[in-house]
């Protein structure tokens, strides 16, 4: 299904929404991106969402709707075209000035004669968390919210988007007139070869900024008003709770 998705926000200067549209960008799993562009200080993306109807219903050759009843071949499924973001070694495709683009990104060379410092390690590395189709391990890189640009008389836009197989997407909300927020688990390409890891951690970007978007690299802190899963290594029970 081809959408339009905010990929940021309030556009400040020309590096404004590189981290966050990088982060939206790396969620290949599920979604094709095409162009990006700005308009009046946010910066759009066209996409694809490879998430099929909850009322399809295929049983070999034959598909089945489960709504209408209608019958036929079970559809072919679309050629996808690669979207690596690991191209290989040092270089990756991430965003940069509205465009995605690639560039080499370097880990930091450590100083001569300074003293070694311990790492503290990833500590999501070993965490039980999991998206809710059960896959286990980086559930947080995994599980994004994405926002859909449908404005409310699009009935029929709205209709499909809400016609979407669970969990791969879900909890369609409508906050304004013109978008709906929704939930897609879809894998980050930045993962490393054990999907755990992030390949961006520690690296940075030509002018020297952190490679890693923002809001990946500093670890949750729990606060009254946000509700984290049992299965997450900073989720603290409340006093006197079992788990």
């Amino acid at each position: 299904m081809s959408v339009t998705l905010r990929a940021s926000t309030d556009l400040v200067d020309r590096k404004a929404g590189d981290h966050e549209t990088t982060w939206l960008l790396g969620h290949t799993e599920r979604l094709s991106f095409g162009k990006l562009w700005k308009h009046k200080g946010d910066l759009f993306v066209k996409a694809v969402l490879h998430v099929p109807c909850k009322h399809l219903d295929v049983l070999g050759k034959k598909a089945t709707c489960r709504v209408y009843g209608y019958q036929g071949r079970t559809p072919v499924e679309p050629l996808r075209k690669a979207q690596p973001r690991r191209v290989g070694g040092d270089q990756f495709r991430v965003v940069s000035q509205g465009r995605l683009v690639e560039e080499t990104l370097l880990k930091p060379k450590p100083r001569p004669r300074t003293l070694p410092v311990v790492d503290g390690g990833n500590p999501c590395a070993t965490a039980p968390c999991r998206t809710a189709d059960h896959t286990r391990g980086a559930a947080c890189c995994r599980d994004l919210q994405i926002e859909i640009m449908c404005d409310v008389g699009w009935s029929r836009q709205e209709a499909l988007i809400r016609s979407r197989k669970s969990p791969y997407l879900c909890k369609v909300q409508r906050d304004n007139d013109e978008s709906l927020e929704v939930e897609v688990i879809s894998a980050c390409d930045y993962l490393g070869d054990d999907d755990i890891s992030c390949s961006l951690h520690g690296r940075r970007r030509p002018d020297r900024r952190q490679a890693k978007p923002d809001l990946c690299r500093r670890w949750p802190v729990p606060t009254e008003d946000e509700t984290l899963h049992p299965g997450c290594v900073f989720y603290q029970p409340a006093s006197g709770a079992s788990v």
